[in-house]
């Protein structure tokens, strides 16, 4: 479900598969433990092999983001399919997390 792979600059999650109600909170604990724990102040967040994402899912997100932004870490997606970001275009939280096509695209921001 979960990947989490460190570089010097970027704690990178890797998610895959499906994030429903049945899944949040175990989505939730694992990414508050990675925002709490990361040593680089910058959180992304691969969803590049999320398949389907619901409003449980979509919390665990929130509040993920939530404490990075308390903590004054930055948190990040990228890779997150047309599908998946409709949700966040409908619910305008498209306008409050910063969302990359790619990891690619985010690190050259970064340079």
């Amino acid at each position: 479900m979960l990947t989490n792979l460190a570089s010097p600059e970027i704690s990178l999650v890797r998610l895959q598969g499906e994030f429903n109600a049945s899944n949040a909170a175990a989505l939730q604990t694992q990414l508050t433990s990675v925002v709490q724990s990361s040593i680089p102040s910058t959180v992304l967040v691969d969803m590049e092999k999320v398949n389907f994402l619901d409003s449980a899912g979509l919390m665990a997100l929130v509040s993920a983001m939530s404490l990075a932004h308390r903590l004054n870490r930055r948190f990040s997606l990228c890779g997150v399919s047309p599908s998946i970001r409709i949700i966040f275009e409908i619910t305008q939280l498209d306008r409050v997390f910063e969302l990359f096509e790619t990891r690619a695209e985010f690190e050259a921001l970064l340079s």
